[in-house]
């Protein structure tokens, strides 16, 4: 494929879903095949190039060991990835270049004079990064197997396996024993070399070559067992200028896609920041509808479609969402009838008299309500109780213990549950029985995660909290569902402990809660869904014309490296 082919089809690519990446992948795959500058029948053929490569080879170690060194066997056509230009050649990585890691770091053996060395940490795909360079004894006699020149090919033996950079200073530098140096006998262009490596990085074909998944590391040996593609020499380098030229292009096309999205994103916000400002039902419709009509520019990812969904709750539980009705009973009212259940499951020793029954404190209010609204704590008007601390045994079968591992994404998943005995079982819901539509909410590491109970599935609960209704008929779950949705984040920034946070259940008794009416409650809800549904909606849009335009990109890049 031609130059000016290739350029025809940069936007469309660099335009998909992740598509300078693929972009990146399909320049290195065209140049690493020789389908990325035209063939010069003037320049010398990789196989006359490989004669000097051996020549010169045997000469530097005859020089050092009076004998030539073992050269490794020819690449079988099995072994060969892809086909390459008759004036190319494959050969294994080990015959074209002297390669071999560098020094242990011992400092109770180490002698000589301190010297600066590098390690994986410094060496980067493409650069080095020499902020915090160190230093280590180094005797004179190991200077030349353990010092980096002008030119010499570094590769990371441990931590991310293969990753490599040109040495493109002056100076000299020594290097630790997870990186392997490689210095080219003759005619290797070492940022061609490179290239070579940041492609199969890219396809993932390094793996091969890879032991270990979490800490990943290269020998020598599998080193030196790699098919490189030997292009003659003056092509090396035609391409490594190719190559250049066009990841530049790369680079631009990716400030671009990021100052467009950082654009957007400012957009959208300043959008939604006049949204959630809104003072009246009427303003809030007004900017909603701005938002609306600008749907396809704001929301063509998956990031403001998050703040979105964000703001709706937001305006929801600040009681901007709908209008409020004169016609409606007070929250004043509403909580009249809820004490009053109280007090009577409390006479009859059903529940314990609530201690924070006092008014929330002006310092203590998050946020403006409207005025037939009402300041309360959670278990004013809901019975909030946890499950238990301690750690039963398990058992092969028996009763489910449902823990914060089991609410994810406002669903109860009991498929990977632990089993318990009915004693047990039995002593944890005199506390604290599960009854459907009750509330869970995670207390400890994953905080938040609400989930309304939709299972008939008899079950215990464990570090996680349980809220109930004083009575049904004077409450909405799936209001409080969606104000425990918008209060989790604040949460788990006032979440004690370290490595693992939680919150106490006094915490959660005494969380300010917003009560609107049951009427406006249930429009509310009515309205949450509503627009929930549209942003569901529109994720699933912006997922399948992501996948679509990722399949049209592979299948492009595909043909395109063919």
């Amino acid at each position: 494929m031609d130059t000016q082919t290739f350029l025809k089809n940069f936007g469309y690519i660099a335009d998909s879903h992740n598509g300078v990446e693929k972009l990146r992948e399909l320049i290195l795959s065209l140049a690493m095949k020789g389908n990325l500058v035209g063939q010069n029948l003037n320049d010398e053929p990789a196989s006359e190039l490989l004669k000097q490569i051996y020549l010169k080879r045997n000469n530097l170690e005859s020089k050092k060991n009076n004998k030539s060194l073992k050269v490794l066997p020819e690449i079988k056509p099995e072994e060969k990835p892809y086909d390459l230009p008759v004036n190319w050649k494959w050969v294994s990585f080990g015959n074209i270049a002297q390669h071999n890691s560098g020094k242990t770091l011992d400092k109770g053996r180490n002698k000589g004079h301190l010297r600066d060395y590098i390690t994986t940490s410094n060496l980067y795909w493409g650069y080095f990064d020499l902020s915090n360079i160190r230093q280590m004894p180094m005797q004179d006699e190991e200077l030349e197997r353990c010092t980096v020149r002008k030119g010499d090919l570094l590769i990371c033996e441990g931590g991310e396996a293969g990753r490599a950079s040109v040495w493109s200073l002056d100076n000299e530098v020594c290097f630790q024993n997870h990186i392997h140096r490689a210095r080219f006998y003759y005619g290797i262009d070492s940022y061609f070399a490179y290239r070579y490596f940041e492609m199969l990085n890219a396809t993932g074909e390094i793996n091969k070559y890879r032991k270990g998944v979490t800490i990943s590391n290269m020998s020598g040996k599998a080193l030196a067992s790699i098919p490189f593609p030997l292009a003659p020499t003056n092509e090396q380098k035609r391409i490594v200028a190719k190559v250049d030229q066009l990841m530049a292009l790369c680079d631009q096309l990716e400030a671009q896609q990021k100052q467009k999205t950082k654009t957007r994103v400012a957009i959208n916000n300043a959008s939604l920041d006049k949204l959630l400002n809104s003072q009246t039902p009427t303003e809030f419709t007004q900017n909603w509808q701005r938002i609306s009509n600008n749907f396809h520019n704001l929301y063509d990812n998956l990031e403001n479609l998050t703040k979105l969904r964000i703001a709706i709750l937001q305006l929801a539980v600040q009681g901007k969402l709908v209008a409020q009705e004169k016609s409606e009973e007070s929250a004043a009212s509403l909580l009249d009838q809820i004490n009053a259940v109280k007090n009577k499951l409390v006479n009859e020793k059903k529940l314990r008299r609530n201690k924070y029954s006092e008014g929330i404190p002006e310092e203590e209010k998050p946020y403006h309500i409207p005025p037939n609204w009402k300041w309360v704590r959670l278990s004013d008007v809901y019975d909030v109780r946890d499950g238990t601390h301690d750690s039963p045994k398990y058992h092969p079968q028996g009763f489910p213990l449902v823990t914060s591992k089991n609410l994810s994404s406002g669903r109860l998943e009991l498929d990977n549950v632990k089993y318990i005995s009915k004693e047990d079982h039995e002593k944890i819901i005199e506390r604290s029985k599960v009854d459907k539509e009750d509330i869970l909410f995670a207390m400890i590491g994953s905080i938040g995660n609400p989930v309304i109970v939709d299972v008939e599935t008899e079950f215990s609960i464990k570090n996680v909290a349980l809220f109930k209704y004083y009575d049904k008929n004077l409450a909405n779950p799936r209001f409080l569902n969606y104000y425990l949705h918008h209060a989790a984040v604040k949460m788990k920034e006032e979440a004690a402990g370290g490595v693992q946070s939680f919150v106490p259940l006094g915490f959660l008794r005494e969380y300010p809660f917003p009560l609107p009416s049951l009427e406006e409650q249930k429009r509310i809800v009515a309205k949450v869904d509503q627009l929930m549904t549209l942003c569901n909606q529109l994720e699933s849009r912006i997922k399948q014309a992501n996948n679509i335009q990722q399949k049209l990109t592979e299948a492009t890049v595909k043909l395109l490296a063919a």
